[in-house]
């Protein structure tokens, strides 16, 4: 496989993925700043234009963010941040379509049509006269303007997929594109609240062995990866 890479929050929210799951894909660098993905080769292979993507071995393109994450979750499961099962996985479907359509679409729009319109004025079609309206949308359902990706990790009750895009895409697109750091920030919010929502877990499990004991073996499971989530915060 081969990983199409640039700087701006879509590429990110892939890295931080594969960091997440432990996934090492080899990458090459695309300029996005002087149009690298807009003509051949980069074209000849996404004629879309957009970044990232994904090259699989069979040399199928994979141009979309979530589709790409799919897939690297399907093929890598565990640590799951999509879902095990799949009411977990509709779960997280439902709530990543409304953060789209509701966040970070309206608010990736916005900073193209406003502080991004020199760069994207002659790559799509920009309405500066809609920027203020597409921000507006995304603060208000986001809960007000200045709402960072981390505090959104704590607020917003949805899956660990989610969380990652909006600390990927929430605070808009980044000139100077710093993963190292921003996957540091996120990453022990993230573990915290997988801590807390293990906590829950094995409080359920444990309520529920008394009517299915066979449930002794899921509940060690969980105990034990609660350790391991532990020890990573330590």
């Amino acid at each position: 496989m081969k990983f199409y890479d640039s700087l701006g929050p879509n590429p990110r929210l892939v890295r931080m993925f594969m960091l997440e799951k432990g996934i090492a894909v080899p990458a090459e660098q695309v300029d996005i700043m002087g149009g690298a993905n807009r003509r051949a080769p980069y074209t000849d292979k996404n004629p879309a234009g957009q970044l990232p993507a994904l090259e699989l071995d069979n040399g199928l393109i994979l141009g979309e963010t979530v589709a790409i994450c799919e897939y690297l979750e399907d093929k890598n499961p565990n640590p799951p941040l999509i879902g095990r099962t799949p009411e977990e996985k509709a779960e997280t479907r439902m709530w990543t379509r409304r953060i789209e359509l509701k966040i970070t679409g309206p608010l990736a729009d916005g900073f193209r049509f406003a502080e991004g319109i020199a760069m994207f004025k002659d790559r799509m079609r920009t309405l500066p006269e809609a920027a203020a309206g597409l921000k507006a949308i995304a603060a208000d359902v986001a809960g007000g303007e200045g709402v960072s990706g981390a505090a959104l990790v704590e607020r917003y009750q949805g899956t660990e997929f989610e969380k990652l895009i909006f600390r990927a895409q929430a605070a808009g697109v980044e000139q100077n594109d710093t993963p190292e750091s921003a996957v540091q920030e996120f990453h022990q919010a993230l573990l915290a609240l997988r801590v807390r929502r293990m906590h829950r877990e094995i409080d359920e499990l444990r309520g529920r062995i008394g009517a299915d004991p066979a449930l002794n073996a899921e509940l060690n499971r969980r105990v034990k990866e609660l350790h391991q989530l532990k020890a990573q915060r330590s």
